[in-house]
């Protein structure tokens, strides 16, 4: 008798425990999966050079861009605050395969098992945020959303990721880069150094997060 109660027990537990989606889409030699993260690697020059200069933490991890997977039925999307569009929610075809664009890297990261269950949340959230333009600046306001902020703000529920103190110096002079000196002239602004921020090599070194592998793209 107390072991056919325990097993009703058993079968009510698992009937009522939230199942997260783990139901998977063949996309350009990788399995994706809902929430997964796809970074995009940097270029050596112009502004995608001159953040991976003052961010990047190692060899093997090189971006300058982040978003969101979300699959849809059979339909894999991308949601990300995009420098063309500002905050969208597009098929991830448009980003793969992006029209006069250079050929680039795309890595696929996962978040470890026990920090699945926030991405539904994070999905819902981030799709409070569509609409709102890039952010130029940097430097975190609610009006505009830049690509590792947007990604940031739609985990922050779980606390996945972590602002933290933004630089903009070149590591091998120890000054702050010659472009970003530049770039903030234009923009009438003091370079934020110091401010309160994140970027894509900070998010993809993040030990909740899983490297599954790169996709492989024919151009």
């Amino acid at each position: 008798m107390k072991t056919l109660f325990k097993l009703i027990l058993l079968l009510l537990i698992l009937d009522f425990t939230p199942a997260f989606s783990q139901d998977q889409v063949s996309y350009l030699g990788q399995n994706l999966q809902n929430g997964d993260l796809i970074f995009v690697g940097a270029q050596s020059e112009n502004l995608s050079g001159a953040i991976n200069r003052v961010t990047q933490k190692t060899e093997n991890a090189s971006f300058d861009h982040v978003g969101i997977i979300e699959i849809k039925g059979d339909s894999l999307l991308i949601i990300h605050a995009s420098t063309q569009k500002g905050s969208v929610r597009e098929p991830l075809d448009s980003l793969v395969f992006r029209k006069n664009s250079t050929p680039k890297q795309f890595a696929i990261y996962r978040l470890n098992d026990p920090y699945q269950s926030s991405i539904d949340q994070a999905i819902n959230t981030s799709k409070t945020l569509l609409g709102k333009p890039y952010n130029w600046s940097y430097v975190l306001n609610d009006s505009s959303l830049y690509c590792s902020d947007f990604v940031e703000r739609a985990f922050r529920h779980a606390s996945i990721f972590q602002l933290e103190p933004m630089t903009f110096k070149n590591p091998e002079t120890g000054n702050t880069d010659e472009f970003w000196i530049d770039f903030y002239k234009k923009l009438n602004m003091e370079v934020p150094e110091g401010k309160l921020g994140c970027n894509p090599n900070g998010l993809a070194s993040n030990p909740k997060l899983i490297f599954i592998g790169y996709l492989i793209n024919q151009f």
